[in-house]
C-alpha cells in the first residue's frame, strides 16, 4: 500500500482536494479522513497511518492537540500541520509540539504531498519553508522591557482601572511614589499615557488582561 495517510480538517473541500492529490502519487494512500480533533485521534488509534495531515483550527480544539497526543505515544508517526495561519508563533508552536512539517494552505497540494513524504521518512525532523526566516526574525526582535516587581504590580493595577491615589493605597505607598512608578512604566514602554502603556504591555506579553472601558 505504500505510505498511509490520515487527513484531519473540518473543511470537506480541503480534505477531498488533498485526497485527490495523494491519489496521484502511487506511493501514498489516504486511509482515513476526520473533521474534528476527537475523530482524528480516534482514527489515528484505529488506523495507525504512517502520516497524519492536520489543520490547526477545528471545531473541538486545536491541531496542535492532535500533534501532541500522537507524539506522546509515537515517535514514528509523521505529523504535517496544514494551516492558513502561517505566522512565526504558529511555526514555532508546531515545531515545539513535535510536528514533522508545517505547510501553509496557500501552497500547492503537491507540496503537502512532499511534506507528507518527508514526515514518513523523518518524523522527528521539522520541515518548514519559512523556518530560517522566522528564526532570524526571532533573533533580531528586541527583548521586552524589564519592569521591577513593584512596577509590574502598578501596571496590573493600572490595567484594572485604578487611579494614582487608589494604586498608592493598594500598595501602601505615597501618591508621589506611585506617580514615579507610573512615569517609569511609561518611559520603559515608550508610552505617553495609560492607554498606550496598556496596549503596549499586552502586545509584549506583560499583561494578561486590561479593562477596555478604562482605556
Amino acid at each position: 500500500m505504500g505510505t498511509t495517510v490520515l487527513l484531519v480538517d473540518d473543511h470537506e473541500l480541503i480534505r477531498q482536494g488533498l485526497a485527490r492529490a495523494f491519489e496521484r502519487d502511487e506511493e501514498m494512500a489516504v486511509v482515513g479522513q476526520a473533521s474534528t480533533v476527537a475523530a482524528g485521534l480516534a482514527a489515528w488509534t484505529d488506523l495507525r497511518p504512517d502520516v497524519v495531515v492536520t489543520d490547526l483550527q477545528m471545531p473541538d480544539g486545536h491541531g496542535l492537540d492532535v500533534v501532541r497526543a500522537i507524539r506522546e505515544k509515537s515517535d514514528t508517526t509523521g505529523v504535517v500541520v496544514l494551516t492558513m495561519h502561517a505566522g512565526d508563533d504558529h511555526i514555532f508552536a508546531a515545531m515545539e509540539a513535535g510536528a514533522s512539517a508545517f505547510v501553509g494552505k496557500d501552497t500547492r497540494a503537491t507540496e503537502v504531498v512532499s511534506a507528507a513524504r518527508h514526515a514518513a521518512v523523518a518524523p522527528r525532523t521539522f520541515l518548514c519553508a519559512g523556518l530560517s526566516q522566522a528564526v532570524m526574525r526571532r533573533a533580531t526582535t528586541p527583548a521586552p522591557p524589564k519592569l521591577s516587581t513593584r512596577e509590574a504590580e502598578v501596571l496590573r493595577l493600572l490595567a484594572d482601572g485604578l487611579g494614582t491615589g487608589d494604586i498608592a493605597s493598594s500598595l501602601y505607598m505615597s501618591e508621589s511614589t506611585a506617580k514615579t512608578h507610573i512615569t517609569h512604566i511609561y518611559q520603559k514602554l515608550g508610552a505617553a499615557n495609560r492607554a498606550q502603556a496598556l496596549v503596549t504591555a499586552m502586545r509584549l506579553g506583560l499583561l494578561d488582561h486590561a479593562s477596555p472601558q478604562r482605556f
